[in-house]
């Protein structure tokens, strides 16, 4: 029996015909029929008996009616009670990412959401390889997943809304030969000592098309997925190792150099199963996970903005100098 079979059998008990439920329902009388038999099918006794051309309800139909009552009761509180949770504007939301996506991203959220009123964030850290990050949805609200450029695109059974296209760089001591470049090729690269993730991690799959399009195999010295040891193990002459350019914090010892020759980018993308953003409080944390994705790219170009105007500085500094060292030369070639 369902929901919508107990409530023909209160409607017969109270119109007393079955067109005239089928009217009160919007529906045929062959289909109230239908449902009838459906249902008597489900009870041992008899539910409805005829008196002359109507059909009416046996004491144990009148039984089952009553209970009818009941059950749409309690069903019309339980979909209260979800429509509640769901629009519930300071429920938890839980939020699972890699590491240097939580560095990124955890602090801006909790920021955002501190004041009284609005979700309240369950954060974990989940260090998984990649096709492992959808299996994560089924445990948390939202999951920062990433996956490189030109990877297969997330299984159907999760959403994915990505934050950002992050680009790999190559990270080296600052002082490094290579470090004196603006940016590298993957034969400049190919000789040096490499620190690289784990096999099954996605920046691996751009190690491995580094060595390709070098044209020979790269010298991987160390293993560690987690980018602020890998810092450390860079700037300690570890060897050089490719970093995300905007979701690792700056070290004083390194310098980043952007990759040619090479699709190095990876995709922050945050995956959830669809029913979850039914929840108010998960498209808030959504959003804010948005907000502090632009937050991270204004900061980038305002980077880069500084940047070209240092150069532009000293571009000016040297040109000036330039002009007065030949001033004074033409003083002294005059003078003599």
């Amino acid at each position: 029996m369902d929901e919508r079979q107990l409530r023909i059998l209160r409607e017969l008990g109270e119109l007393g015909s079955v067109t005239a439920v089928a009217d009160a329902l919007l529906v045929t009388p062959s289909a109230i029929s239908q449902q009838l038999r459906l249902l008597q099918r489900a009870i041992p006794v008899p539910l409805t008996e005829r008196q002359g051309r109507r059909l009416v309800l046996t004491d144990a139909g009148q039984a089952l009616a009553g209970a009818a009552a009941e059950v749409e009761t309690a069903l019309a509180r339980a979909r209260h009670t979800v429509e509640e949770f769901v629009a519930r504007p300071d429920a938890e939301v839980s939020v699972a990412a890699f590491h240097s996506a939580g560095a990124a991203f955890f602090p801006p959220l909790l920021r955002a959401l501190a004041g009284p009123g609005g979700p309240v964030p369950r954060l974990a850290d989940e260090d998984v390889p990649q096709e492992d990050f959808p299996r994560l949805t089924r445990d948390y609200d939202l999951v920062l997943a990433h996956r490189l450029e030109h990877a297969p695109p997330w299984p159907g059974t999760v959403t994915a809304t990505t934050l950002l296209r992050e680009p790999l760089d190559v990270a080296m001591p600052a002082g490094h030969p290579l470090a004196a470049k603006p940016g590298v090729t993957p034969r400049d690269v190919a000789d040096e000592p490499w620190i690289t993730v784990h096999d099954g991690f996605p920046v691996m799959a751009t190690v491995e098309a580094i060595a390709a399009a070098a044209g020979r195999r790269l010298r991987l010295v160390h293993r560690i997925n987690e980018f602020a040891v890998v810092a450390e193990a860079v700037a300690a002459g570890g060897g050089i190792a490719l970093m995300p350019r905007w979701t690792t914090r700056p070290h004083p010892a390194l310098v980043l150099r952007p990759l040619a020759g090479v699709r190095a980018r990876r995709h922050i993308d945050v995956l959830y199963r669809p029913e979850r953003t039914a929840r108010t409080a998960v498209r808030t944390v959504l959003a804010e996970l948005r907000r502090a994705a632009d937050t991270i790219q204004e900061r980038d170009a305002d980077t880069i903005l500084k940047r070209d105007a240092d150069t532009l500085q000293e571009r000016d500094a040297d040109t000036i100098l330039k002009r007065d060292a030949d001033t004074l030369q033409e003083r002294d070639a005059d003078a003599s």
